[in-house]
């Protein structure tokens, strides 16, 4: 009945699918999370939304549900692959950019420790990343999304579109770590970043395990158009209203802008290309197929 509690145990994706069953089931029951990885943990499984994948659209169908209870328990990590142990380290970095500058400083520290998943250094990661979070949604004055902002999207127009293209084997973070070194580029060629502080994000992305490019940014449609700008419009449209971007003045500081200059969006596309191809050891994730 409307009384009972569903318990949910797994990752992102599966706490969304399940949220979405509580939230519509008898117009809501109680929901306790119990996320099972990294990036659930520190982001997805501590937020207010969730949502399924449809036409073709990342999160196309979805609510607002708080959960009634959040349970992370961090010995679940234990089995995971490097990959998804890897994974939500990118939305700490993400957080840090747009929202504490000491934050970013700890996770530069830390970073060796992290790219061989140190215990407590993934433990003050994620316990600092759901925290501002949650902090976010509490004090934003818009938990549910009514306006046409989401800073903690920062680098995601181009991540969501990527995943797409990607028929989804890219991962969220893997798709977000090349989302925000392409806004961080772009930013720092619209003379928004300084240089030296765009180098230390993608550097600590770098540093992390992250790959920094992926072929299917150059994938194009009928017309030779870089399939990757669709993101941008579909970013407007799950918002709704303005194109609203968050951008870095500094780190720690993200601020918002309601165009893009594609000129430059293309130019940071093919910066990244060849910081691939200048790098004899970097991890390129190919194109689909």
């Amino acid at each position: 009945d409307r009384h009972s509690y569903l318990i949910c145990v797994g990752g992102g994706a599966l706490l969304d699918m399940v949220g979405l069953a509580t939230a519509t089931a008898h117009r809501g029951i109680r929901h306790v999370r119990i996320p099972t990885t990294t990036l659930s943990q520190n982001d997805s499984g501590v937020g207010v939304k969730n949502g399924i994948n449809a036409f073709g659209k990342k999160n196309f169908i979805g609510t607002f549900a708080p959960p009634f209870a959040v349970i992370n328990d961090f010995q679940l990590l234990a089995t995971l692959e490097p990959r998804d142990k890897r994974n939500g380290f990118v939305e700490a970095v993400k957080v840090a950019c747009i929202r504490d500058a000491n934050f970013f400083d700890e996770i530069e520290r830390d970073a060796d420790a992290l790219r061989d998943f140190e215990p407590s250094a993934m433990q003050r990661l994620i316990h600092q990343c759901a925290e501002l979070h949650m902090n976010h949604i509490a004090t934003s004055g818009d938990p549910f999304e009514m306006g046409s902002a989401r800073p903690l999207d920062f680098g995601h127009w181009a991540a969501h579109k990527l995943e797409q293209i990607s028929e989804y084997r890219i991962r969220h973070g893997e798709a977000v770590a090349i989302g925000i070194a392409l806004d961080c580029i772009y930013a720092r060629d619209m003379d928004f970043l300084e240089d030296r502080n765009c180098d230390r994000i993608l550097r600590l992305l770098e540093r992390l395990g992250f790959s920094l490019w992926s072929n299917d940014l150059l994938q194009e449609d009928e017309e030779g158009k870089l399939v990757v700008i669709e993101g941008l419009e579909e970013f407007r449209e799950h918002l709704g209203g303005r194109l609203t971007i968050t951008l870095l003045r500094n780190v720690g500081e993200g601020f918002e802008v309601h165009e893009m200059n594609l000129p430059k969006v293309f130019n940071a596309i093919h910066e990244l290309h060849n910081r691939a191809e200048g790098q004899s050891n970097s991890k390129v994730i190919p194109a689909n197929g």
